[in-house]
């Protein structure tokens, strides 16, 4: 029997900045009844992803987790495929840059670059030539959902979101299990906070398949692809359901529901993966 020579690559030591920013400042505001008062707005600024020197696109954010940022963008994208590759991710705040070199061929970035499409997304509103491939070849699991766990979850939800508390103008994400929220970022756009989400889900080798995905923001197709390629089965958001969304979702077999606050939710696709075991107890 021939034994092949053809060994894995092992990861290579990657170089990773934690570049820290505030998220809000505080600033005088005068109210409807003409007083001065102490608030907060949030942090806004641009931040240029560069791969392999070449820059990509300037994304206005928040500021939180840029590296996990900028390559669960260029992931999400199709500009970066094999996170053995990377070498490093500097984010430097005195020139707004993050840049992120690795070993994977990036000859094609001119061809990708070339095919845009302007998207509703807040925070980007641009995707490129490569983020619809790889689609077809995503399957992922059926859920098994209790409605009691669903309010559970938006219950737990709200011990979170500190930056909207504070100054408003950002939407929140989070990778969640059950009625667990795992990990949680808010950004001044929600595409931000999911490419954030999806880095951090990358780099750890993290499987999606027993999760759930949280947004604050409308689940536009752009939202469905990213969750679909962090290979979470289930979208629940605050807000409501684009018809591109849900056509995508239906596709793919994600759950999709929307709507979702307090005792409330509508499930646009895959209600015959929910328990309604809330209702039973009446």
């Amino acid at each position: 029997m021939t034994q092949s020579n053809t060994r894995a690559k092992a990861p290579l030591k990657l170089v990773k900045t934690q570049a820290e920013v505030p998220l809000t400042l505080p600033v005088k505001a005068i109210n409807e009844l003409g007083e001065s008062i102490d608030k907060f707005v949030a942090c806004e600024r641009p931040l240029t992803v560069y791969l392999n020197w070449q820059p990509i696109v300037t994304l206005m954010t928040l500021g939180a987790k840029p590296e996990s940022l900028a390559l669960g963008y260029l992931k999400n994208q199709g500009f970066v495929n094999d996170a053995n590759l990377l070498e490093s991710i500097i984010v430097d705040w005195d020139v707004n840059s993050a840049a992120i070199l690795t070993q994977e061929q990036t000859a094609d970035l001119d061809a990708k670059l070339s095919e845009k499409t302007v998207t509703s997304g807040c925070g980007q509103g641009t995707v490129y030539g490569g983020f619809m491939q790889g689609l077809d070849d995503i399957n992922l699991p059926t859920p098994e959902l209790k409605q009691s766990t669903l309010y559970s979850l938006l219950k737990n939800i709200n011990a979170y979101n500190e930056t909207y508390k504070n100054a408003g103008a950002v939407h929140g994400c989070g990778i969640c299990k059950d009625d667990t929220i795992q990990a949680f970022i808010e950004d001044v756009g929600r595409h931000n906070a999911v490419d954030t989400l999806a880095g951090d889900m990358w780099l750890e080798g993290e499987n999606g398949n027993d999760k759930i995905f949280y947004t604050t923001g409308r689940l536009t197709s752009e939202m469905v692809i990213k969750v679909a390629k962090m290979g979470i089965p289930v979208l629940l958001s605050r807000s409501g359901v684009t018809q591109m969304g849900l056509e995508l979702a239906q596709k793919m077999g994600i759950t999709i529901i929307a709507r979702a606050k307090g005792r409330h939710f509508l499930v646009y696709h895959g209600a015959e993966n929910i328990e309604f075991d809330a209702n039973k107890e009446k």
